[in-house]
């Protein structure tokens, strides 16, 4: 009954804690959930302006496939301005969310038993594309040690004559690792000669914190910029998460093309009046942007000191992205009325029935030692969180908890 393609496929995991949070909260259960891969701060209030405009204008009908030419002139600006990339509108083609750029990329590319390289930790929904469209993930685990980061060494073995692209993903879901210029430039030799698509995922590239300042691996050699994908989204650095409006850029114009065909045959195109939301996004002023990275590192800064309070855990300070990524493997040989606790799934459900608190196990990103706990909440929330899963594991222990987490900066 059902394709093999689908059959096996995952729901979203991020996706069905949510709805299990939300469905505790319908019931009047007060749960605080670490879980939201999404701001919690409004749309800034001139992008929902260009949105009302757009629909009182009558601006309500299908547009081309690849996207409105503003906004495609728009991100052409942006990456020029942001990383001194020179690209032309028909390199662009704009998706619902960078998800769907992915999702039509590993479509359009992949053919049965290609190699698609991925660093784990990962963003839960990259094997599934890659299955979808009858690829094999090839994983590279990272470590905390490494700070999350693969190796030259470890890129160098891992691509072979199977690999069709490589995966690259800064600042990192789940991690918050960002990769510097020196590390990009490592890692660009490895693949400059390699007969591979690379593939930069810059969902969280505004949300960069101490100073930090992004690095896009297209922009290291004339071959890299000729190879590499970029997947480019509005719904997190503008709060636009429900809006769907994201886009792929490359150079290759046999593939945009049939990114832009498949497109054609699956959602048509992009919602009318985000895309003119977008344009505005991009083309005003980045303050609204600002000033929410200033919050989300001041709120990191929360979560750690909260999490340093809580013995054998190992926590690593995100660069960027909002947010944190624990090891509580320490924890796992514990037993709660007589169940082991066994795994990061295991601890999850612990903590939503014992503390009401959620977060994302590390096993739906390929780490299962861990837990991803975001801080797209508010300071009162990250607190009371924290404080709720430190009594929970108090119950699970008897060690002492005046000795903190040890942290990897």
């Amino acid at each position: 009954m059902i394709s093999h393609r689908v059959k096996g496929i995952p729901a979203s995991e991020t996706l069905v804690i949510a709805a299990k949070v939300k469905e505790l909260r319908a019931q009047g259960i007060d749960v605080i959930s670490f879980t939201v891969g999404e701001p919690d701060f409004d749309t800034p209030s001139h992008i929902k302006q260009a949105a009302i405009q757009a629909i009182e204008e009558g601006f309500t009908k299908y547009t081309a496939g690849g996207g409105i030419p503003e906004l495609r002139a728009a991100i052409v600006n942006r990456l020029k301005e942001d990383h001194g990339l020179t690209y032309e509108p028909k390199n662009i083609v704009v998706t619902n969310g960078s998800k769907q750029a992915l999702y039509n990329f590993f479509q359009a590319t992949l053919n049965p038993g290609d190699e698609v390289v991925l660093p784990a930790p990962y963003w839960v929904s990259y094997p599934s594309m890659i299955r979808l469209a009858e690829g094999k993930p090839k994983i590279i685990q990272t470590s905390l040690k490494n700070e999350f980061k693969i190796t030259p060494d470890q890129l160098k073995k891992a691509v072979t004559p199977k690999t069709k692209a490589v995966v690259l993903n800064s600042p990192s879901n789940p991690t918050g690792a960002v990769y510097s210029k020196e590390e990009l430039c490592l890692l660009a030799k490895v693949l400059e000669n390699k007969k591979c698509w690379v593939l930069s995922d810059d969902a969280y590239e505004k949300i960069l914190f101490d100073g930090r300042k992004i690095e896009n691996i297209a922009g290291f050699s004339k071959k890299l910029f000729e190879k590499t994908f970029i997947f480019k989204t509005l719904s997190k650095a503008y709060a636009m998460t429900g809006w769907r409006v994201g886009a792929v850029i490359g150079k290759n114009q046999k593939i945009m093309e049939a990114i832009l065909a498949l497109q054609s045959q699956s959602t048509s195109s992009v919602n009318s009046i985000a895309q003119k939301a977008a344009v505005k996004a991009l083309t005003s002023s980045q303050d609204t942007v600002k000033a929410m990275v200033k919050e989300f590192e001041k709120r990191r800064d929360v979560m750690l000191e909260a999490l340093s309070t809580i013995p054998n855990l190992k926590t690593f300070q995100p660069q960027g992205a909002f947010y944190v990524f624990a090891d509580f493997s320490a924890y796992f040989s514990k037993k709660y009325q007589g169940e082991k606790i066994g795994n990061s799934i295991g601890l999850n459900d612990y903590f939503i029935e014992e503390a009401k608190v959620a977060a994302v196990p590390g096993a739906y990103f390929g780490a299962d030692k861990y837990l991803r706990l975001s801080f797209a909440l508010s300071i009162e929330d990250i607190q009371t969180g924290i404080q709720r899963v430190r009594k929970a594991l108090e119950k699970l222990s008897p060690l002492h908890f005046s000795s903190g987490a040890s942290k990897i900066k």
